[in-house]
């Protein structure tokens, strides 16, 4: 059979895509398994540091004369640097003694790329958070840069915080998970709006932007489309964002107010919650649920007014940090506008120092 006979044979194409995806399974098993062991070499190291800083009289400038010594005997490797070094003492420092770190194996560390442990260490106040973000890591394979915009979106502080009935409408396993799965607030940095944004743009403003937005709803949400319609007697109703939760097995219906939460909210929203269960759910699907997003809330009145709703929602803020001033909605700023902008953040700088 000729070279071209075998390229356009089905089987052989099959194989062929069959192999790579192997190799690719083995290549992602090399790498995973080369990272653990560097960083179990790297927390041996950080110990030993530690231990001879303790108990000789090198004092800190051995770390210097071990760079020298290991990067000549190993000059292809980058990762005996002073600073590296320092980085690994620094890390190893962070979690010793930890009560959080003995009640979890430290193989977890070992789990995640070295670069998303200094990530972490650095940006996290206590070893409670960073175990969140090196388990959540691992479970949802963050790049470096989505690990980042988690820590500093606050997201172990917002995750669980929303205002819910979940706890009265839900079997207790789906309402733990339901609840973990809201957050409050949400930020949506990716926008850019007036301050006195319409729901529509915010709206548009969301979809535009679905890769952040879903990110900022976290893991499991797969978007079903906008104003979804559904018809109830004669009359035709839309919802405004329409998702269907992987995890939690049910649609979720988001609702989108540009105001401040008022109780007559959670009435409509319970009548879509009820339309969809009707005429979307399927005897698979677990009951849907709803939120109800606000500009902002009063929690008393919020819990007051999910009391006596029986269908599983919950009530969260959203927060806007890239809003533009309404004179700039439609034109670009001026040169003056620039200037005056780069000579207050130059004269902060002077004002730092």
């Amino acid at each position: 059979m000729s070279s071209k006979s075998i390229n356009t044979s089905t089987d052989y194409r099959d194989w062929v895509i069959a192999l790579k995806s192997k190799f690719q399974h083995v290549q992602l098993k090399a790498a995973v398994a080369v990272n653990t062991a560097l960083l179990q070499f790297y927390w041996e190291l950080g110990q030993e540091i530690v231990e001879k800083q303790q108990t000789s009289q090198w004092g800190d400038g051995f770390l210097n004369q071990l760079s020298l010594d290991l990067t000549a005997e190993f000059p292809e490797v980058k990762g005996f640097s002073k600073r590296n070094l320092q980085q690994i003492r620094q890390w190893y420092s962070y979690w010793a003694g930890s009560n959080s770190i003995a009640l979890q194996p430290v193989a977890q560390l070992f789990s995640v790329p070295w670069s998303h442990n200094l990530t972490i260490i650095s940006k996290c106040s206590n070893q409670q958070e960073a175990l969140y973000y090196i388990q959540n890591t691992i479970v949802y394979g963050w790049s470096r840069s989505v690990l980042t915009h988690q820590i500093e979106s606050g997201l172990w502080q917002r995750e669980g915080q929303a205002i819910s009935n979940f706890a009265d409408t839900l079997p207790a396993v789906q309402s733990d998970l339901a609840a973990q799965t809201l957050k409050d607030p949400y930020i949506f940095d990716f926008l850019s709006l007036t301050k006195e944004h319409t729901e529509r743009e915010l709206e548009l403003g969301l979809i535009q932007h679905i890769s952040q937005f879903l990110l900022e709803l976290g893991a499991g949400f797969a978007y079903l489309g906008r104003q979804v319609p559904l018809q109830v007697g004669e009359r035709e109703f839309f919802i405004d964002l329409l998702f269907y939760h992987t995890r939690l097995h049910c649609y979720v219906v988001v609702e989108l107010k540009t105001v401040d939460f008022e109780p007559e909210y959670t009435g409509k929203l319970n009548f879509y919650i009820k339309a969809v269960d009707e005429q979307l759910r399927q005897a698979a699907d677990e009951p849907t649920i709803g939120l109800l997003l606000c500009k902002n809330k009063d929690k008393l009145v919020a819990e007051y007014s999910l009391s006596d709703i029986h269908k599983p929602m919950g009530i969260a803020t959203y927060e806007l940090t890239h809003t533009l001033p309404d004179s700039l909605k439609t034109s670009l700023p001026s040169i003056e506008v620039i200037e005056a902008e780069l000579a207050n953040e130059f004269k902060g700088l002077l004002d730092d120092k």
